[in-house]
C-alpha cells in the first residue's frame, strides 16, 4: 500500500467537524439546563489540543505538520466550565445570551468545516479525472 498522505487534511477537518458537532450538543444541553439549580455549563476543548499536537511535531510546512499529527490524541474533550463560579443565586452559571451566541458561532464553524471537507474531495476528484 502506498502511503501518500492525501487524506491528511480531510482527517484533521473530520476531527474538527466531530468536535464541533459535540460542541453543538453540549451547548444545546447548556441551554436546556438553564433553569436547573446548580447546573454548571460545559464546553468542548479541541483547538488547544490540535495546536499542542502540531507544536509537538517537527515540521517545515503545514503539510508536514498535518501529516505528523497523531490523530488518536486529537479529539474534542468535554469539560465543565468555571465549576466554582456562578453569578446566580441558584448556583447555575449558564448565560442564555452567551450560549446562543456560541451556538450560532459554532454552527457557522461546523458548516465551514463540512464545506472544506467537500472541497477537498472535489479537488481529489478533479485530480483523478
Amino acid at each position: 500500500m502506498i502511503n501518500t498522505g492525501v487524506y491528511n487534511y480531510i482527517d484533521v477537518l473530520d476531527k474538527a467537524a466531530d468536535a464541533s458537532w459535540i460542541r453543538n450538543e453540549v451547548i444545546n444541553n447548556n441551554i436546556s439546563n438553564n433553569d436547573t439549580p446548580g447546573f454548571k455549563r460545559q464546553d468542548v476543548q479541541f483547538d488547544d489540543i490540535l495546536a499542542r499536537e502540531i507544536r509537538s511535531v517537527q515540521y517545515r510546512d503545514l503539510d508536514d505538520a498535518v501529516a505528523g499529527v497523531n490523530l488518536n490524541r486529537v479529539t474534542g474533550r468535554v469539560y465543565t466550565d468555571s465549576v466554582s463560579f456562578s453569578y446566580r443565586i441558584d448556583g447555575n452559571n449558564v448565560d442564555m445570551d452567551t450560549e446562543n451566541v456560541e451556538l450560532a458561532s459554532n454552527q457557522i464553524k461546523y458548516n465551514a468545516l463540512i464545506e472544506s471537507v467537500s472541497q477537498e474531495f472535489a479537488r481529489l476528484k478533479s485530480v483523478i479525472k
